[in-house]
């Protein structure tokens, strides 16, 4: 049986993990979905500029450059970047007679990748075999109707489509379209319908991959900070009393201030946001921004969750309702020290949080795109310069 090797090109993080994830299960799948006349091989390999830069055609050509040397037979470069026609959001595209596509994760939007991507690329890979065309479409659907159901999961199972039906597809479409000569080098390319919700899609898809679930781990210090100053402050009884002059529209917005502040405060002092450069241009830039301040107010949300928690938990053991009766002259119930414990949080927050440094500065800045970006650029002029030194020789 002839073997047929794809490769999975990727951009470091989430794409390399998501390569890691896919390449067992992907040759099964390739067979089931375009043919069985053929030994599917799949390998993954990392490459710094599919995630360095948000030109699609410089991530394709240099997949095909990779792929000719290598000799493999296909190749599907995976990045977490952005990519854009006119500022149109890209899903996805295929190198024309060139056995190459591109994915594009933002384009998903936030939501589970794994079987998104598997779909894509086994629709992608259906292009390159069968061809684009609507005939060749016709027949390629054909094929897949004709098959049993195997892979049940395989939520996609319309040959013009590059990923199934789901929430998401349906709030934000994407279109399929074939260029023809407006760009002769491009066979297909899958966009997001409306510039409006492809850019909110696009921008929850980046703040996905940013996971800033993660960069909570740099909150270690300012949580403790923020505990402390608070708990300090429940022994007295001035947050008690606020309990009953405060009306839930003054905490509402002292919550939101406390949470935008710390927000502020962390992108401020850490130089996280993006400045006018040559490597990218305005549209990017306010992306980029875009997309470093939902990542942080998430981890700041999260973390002000986890204090409130901490603070219902410290003043429902330690605090006593009869003394607490005495601060706010009136019977205290769970409602009083979840309401207190609401104001505590927003104080503590702008108090005990508000000018205190990460320890772990590098965890937050790998969060952000714009530094990934100036890694990855370093590391492909690296790489370029020793391809110069061994070329000299």
């Amino acid at each position: 049986m002839a073997v047929k090797n794809v490769a999975l090109i990727t951009a470091p993080g989430l794409a390399k993990r998501l390569g890691d994830d896919l390449k067992e299960e992907l040759p099964a799948m390739l067979s089931y979905y375009i043919s069985e006349e053929y030994e599917w091989h799949v390998e993954l390999h990392e490459d710094p500029l599919t995630g360095g830069t948000n030109n699609s055609r410089e991530v394709l050509e240099s997949a095909l450059k990779r792929k000719d040397n290598a000799g493999w037979d296909y190749a599907v470069a995976l990045t977490d970047l952005p990519l854009f026609e006119e500022e149109k959001p890209i899903v996805a595209e295929v190198f024309k007679d060139r056995d190459v596509a591109l994915i594009s994760f933002p384009g998903f939007g936030a939501v589970p990748m794994h079987k998104r991507v598997r779909e894509a690329i086994l629709q992608l890979m259906n292009e390159i075999h069968f061809g684009s065309s609507d005939a060749d479409r016709e027949e390629a659907q054909q094929r897949i109707r004709s098959k049993d159901n195997r892979y049940d999961d395989l939520k996609n199972k319309k040959s013009t489509r590059l990923v199934g039906k789901r929430m998401m597809e349906i709030v934000s479409p994407m279109k399929r379209e074939t260029p023809g000569e407006s760009d002769p080098d491009i066979v297909v390319r899958f966009t997001l319908k409306s510039r409006i919700t492809g850019l909110m899609r696009v921008v929850s898809g980046m703040v996905y991959a940013n996971r800033p679930w993660e960069m909570f781990a740099a909150f270690g210090k300012i949580l403790v900070i923020a505990f402390t100053t608070g708990a300090y402050a429940f022994v007295f009884g001035t947050l008690w009393q606020l309990n009953t002059t405060y009306s839930i529209g003054r905490a509402v917005l002292m919550m939101i201030f406390s949470i935008l502040a710390l927000t502020i405060w962390i992108i401020m002092g850490h130089g996280l946001w993006e400045k006018k450069s040559e490597q990218s241009t305005n549209f990017i830039r306010n992306l980029y921004n875009a997309t470093t301040f939902f990542t942080l107010l998430i981890s700041v949300v999260m973390y002000y969750v986890i204090l409130f928690t901490m603070f219902v938990i410290w003043t429902l053991f330690l605090q006593p309702p009869a003394q607490l009766e005495i601060y706010t002259s009136e019977p205290v119930g769970l409602a009083t020290y979840l309401y207190t414990s609401w104001i505590g949080a927003s104080i503590s927050t702008i108090i005990g949080a508000l000018g205190s440094f990460f320890e772990n500065k590098e965890v937050v800045l790998n969060s952000t795109y714009g530094y990934r970006q100036h890694q990855r650029h370093e590391k492909i002029e690296e790489l370029r310069e020793k391809e110069e030194e061994e070329d000299k020789e």
